[in-house]
C-alpha cells in the first residue's frame, strides 16, 4: 500500500504558477506561425505537442513507487531551497523507509515522447551520442541534497542541451533538444546517483521529480521555442 504522502507537486505554488504561465505562453503561440513550425519540425501535430506539455506538468503530481529502501532518519523539512527555487517534500517522521519512484510527469511521458521522435526522425545515432554529452554535464551538475534527494540548476542544462542539440543538427535541432535533454538529465542527474539517496534522509526519491523536473520540463518547453525559430529563421 503507497503512502499518503506518495503524490505531490514537485514544486511549491509559486514556482508551480511560472511553469503554468510558461505553458501558457507556448498556447497563446499556437495561432502563430512560429509554434506552428516547431510542431512540423519535431513531427508532432500542434495539438499533440500542447497536449504532451499539459500532461508532462500535470502528471508531475504523480509518483509511481517502485522499490522501497531500508530504514534511515529521514528529515522532516517541507520545503528545500536550491539555486533559488523551492522544492516541496512530504513531511515525515523520522526512520522509515525511502520510496523510490518514478514520476509520471517527469520520466514516464518524456521517456515515450523521446523514443517516439528517435524513431520517427530516425535519430537514434545522433541521439545516443547527444544524449551521453547531456548526461555528462547533468552528472557534474547534479548534488545531493539532504531531505530532497538530487538537484541541479534549472536553466543550466536548457542551455547546455541547446547547444549540443544545435552542434549535432540544425535541421533535426528540435526533437534532438527534447530527446537529449530528457534522457540525458534523467540518466545523469537521477539515475547515476541513485547509490547517493539512500543517506539522505528523503522520504520519497522520485526519478524525475523533485529536483529534475522542472529542468525536464524547460527542457521541453526549450525543444519547442527553439524549433520554431530554427524553422522561422531560415
Amino acid at each position: 500500500m503507497a503512502p499518503s504522502g506518495l503524490h505531490y507537486f514537485p514544486v511549491t505554488l509559486p514556482f508551480l504558477l511560472l511553469l503554468l504561465a510558461l505553458l501558457g505562453l507556448v498556447v497563446g503561440m499556437a495561432a502563430m506561425r512560429l509554434l506552428r513550425y516547431a510542431s512540423v519540425s519535431m513531427g508532432i501535430s500542434l495539438p499533440s505537442l500542447v497536449t504532451i506539455l499539459a500532461l508532462s506538468l500535470l502528471g508531475s503530481y504523480v509518483n509511481i513507487p517502485i522499490a522501497y529502501l531500508p530504514e534511515r532518519e529521514t528529515t522532516t523539512l517541507a520545503q528545500i531551497s536550491f539555486f533559488g527555487v523551492t522544492y516541496a517534500v512530504p513531511v515525515v517522521h523520522e526512520w522509515s523507509a525511502t520510496v523510490l519512484a518514478i514520476n509520471l510527469g517527469g520520466a514516464l511521458i518524456p521517456i515515450a515522447v523521446s523514443l517516439y521522435l528517435m524513431a520517427k526522425n530516425r535519430l537514434w545515432g545522433l541521439s545516443m551520442l547527444g544524449i551521453a554529452i547531456v548526461a555528462v554535464i547533468c552528472h557534474w551538475l547534479a548534488r545531493p541534497v539532504p531531505g530532497l534527494g538530487i538537484a541541479e540548476p534549472v536553466l543550466v542544462p536548457a542551455a547546455a542541451t541547446a547547444f549540443v542539440a544545435l552542434l549535432l543538427s540544425r535541421r533535426q535541432a528540435a526533437p534532438l533538444a527534447y530527446v537529449c535533454g530528457s534522457l540525458g538529465t534523467l540518466i545523469g542527474a537521477d539515475l547515476l546517483n541513485l547509490d547517493k539517496i539512500q543517506g539522505l534522509g528523503a522520504p520519497v526519491a522520485s526519478i524525475g521529480g523533485a529536483g529534475t523536473f522542472d529542468g525536464i520540463f524547460v527542457t521541453g518547453l526549450l525543444a519547442v521555442l527553439y524549433a520554431g525559430l530554427a524553422r522561422y529563421a531560415r
